[in-house]
């Protein structure tokens, strides 16, 4: 399976990630840990979390995905042949957030002990910390990748601004560089990531590994009415925003296209981000070896550029 280097680093990444918000929440540790497996034996290597998941949860304190996936590397072994990512920054608590250097020195040690592991492949800022200097951020991720416990460094949900700014100080001091931006970004969110941040990325090499790429759900096609909302409580209200004039379009197009290439919308949706030349590997989740087996399939398909076109236009 063809693989892309995330940034200028070494680590380099089969195209797709498996979006590890679902572990502990609508997937149990046992479903999960098969999860991992399926996905793994199949060829793929990039696993994404954060410390936060999945605090939303009547109950959970934050933690739970890590943990899962760090019984699941302890149980199968190989730490060598994936790539696990991580990301702080959302309050964890009221003194457990932000990007400042005591709280990362705290953040990754916290994380290390649920993945079970020494050292985190790709750990990223889960978003913008306005409260604390770019240069004092890297600095500590600087620190970090001296001691070994961190490969490389990403960021989520950042401007573009933000992003050149980071970049820039990297630069100039001679510390870890983002390599990797992860938007909001799928056929039926493109304004987030395309225009200032795809051009920074394109012009920096910094590969995009984008979240929500199937749009919650809605670009499998399950969800063409309100009547259809009912098939999902969790997804039903980010969902209700897409059934409009565009997202008629845009289903219609990935129905036209998958036809012509014998795959499922969801497939489609997913081989239009792999596309992308910045776009290293989609993040998209599953709960269930069906699902998986469906869209780890999206790899295997090429769009031709009228296909790309076409999808293009509908989502525009």
């Amino acid at each position: 399976m063809e693989q892309k280097a995330l940034g200028k680093s070494t680590i380099k990444v089969a195209p797709l990630a498996f979006g590890g918000n679902v572990f502990g929440w609508s997937a149990d540790k046992d479903t999960s840990h098969r999860l991992l497996d399926q996905f793994v034996d199949a060829g793929f290597n990039l696993i994404d979390t954060a410390d936060v998941y999945s605090i939303w949860v009547p109950g959970h304190k934050g933690g739970e995905s890590e943990t899962i996936i760090g019984e699941w590397l302890a149980k199968r072994g190989g730490r060598d042949k994936v790539v696990i990512a991580t990301k702080l920054g959302i309050p964890m608590a009221p003194d457990k957030k932000g990007l400042s250097k005591g709280y990362i020195a705290t953040a990754v040690e916290d994380s290390l002990k649920r993945l079970k592991t020494d050292y985190i492949d790709l750990y990223q800022s889960h978003r913008d910390d306005p409260d604390t200097p770019v240069e004092e951020t890297l600095e500590a991720y600087g620190r970090l990748v001296k001691a070994g416990k961190v490969r490389e460094i990403g960021a989520s949900n950042f401007e573009a601004p933000r992003l050149k700014a980071s970049l820039e100080a990297s630069a100039k001091h001679g510390y870890p560089r983002y390599q990797t931006i992860q938007p909001n970004y799928s056929l039926m969110e493109r304004g987030t990531y395309e225009g200032d941040l795809e051009k920074l990325c394109r012009a920096e090499s910094v590969s995009c590994i984008g979240y929500y790429s199937l749009a919650s759900g809605f670009l499998s096609g399950k969800y063409r009415s309100e009547a259809d909302l009912g098939k999902s409580a969790a997804r039903s209200s980010r969902v209700k925003g897409y059934l409009n004039d565009k997202g008629m379009k845009v289903l219609a197009a990935l129905d036209d296209v998958a036809k012509r290439f014998s795959a499922s919308p969801a497939q489609v949706a997913l081989a239009w981000l792999m596309a992308k030349p910045t776009v290293a590997a989609p993040i998209a989740s599953a709960t269930s070896a069906a699902q998986l087996g469906e869209i780890m399939k999206a790899a295997t398909i090429k769009l031709d550029a009228t296909a790309v076109e076409q999808l293009d236009k509908a989502s525009a």
